[in-house]
């Protein structure tokens, strides 16, 4: 199955999609898609699937509850060299490309995670 490159609206290639889950460059698994909704590894929402292949929020975020996360799949191979990122439009004023505003929205635990219990 052959992943397809998300990039940010500046032209950056910052992700893999495949399969209904999103890697980093490296191939690690960093969230999933729902429909057309992203979430992180933990959970947490980040935004949509733009039909130009972006991944975008609104700039005034409500709160969502974490959802479970599916069983983690198996690190890929990345490509050595992805196509040029398509010219992108101009996004109106309320969203906002989340690789743009939060570039490691999809490295870092959530906030919304619980402490670890004993």
């Amino acid at each position: 199955m052959n992943a397809k490159p998300i990039y940010a609206t500046n032209g950056e290639w910052v992700a893999l999609l495949q399969g209904g889950h999103l890697y980093d460059t490296y191939g690690e698994w960093v969230g999933w898609l729902d429909g057309t909704s992203v979430y992180t590894r933990d959970g947490e929402y980040a935004g949509f699937l733009s039909e130009d292949g972006r991944i975008l929020c609104e700039r005034a975020r409500r709160q969502r509850r974490l959802r479970s996360a599916p069983p983690a799949p198996a690190k890929i191979r990345p490509p050595a060299r992805v196509p040029l990122a398509p010219l992108f439009a101009e996004l109106p004023w309320r969203l906002v490309d989340v690789f743009d505003e939060e570039p490691d929205l999809f490295s870092h635990i959530s906030d919304l995670r619980p402490d670890w219990e004993d």
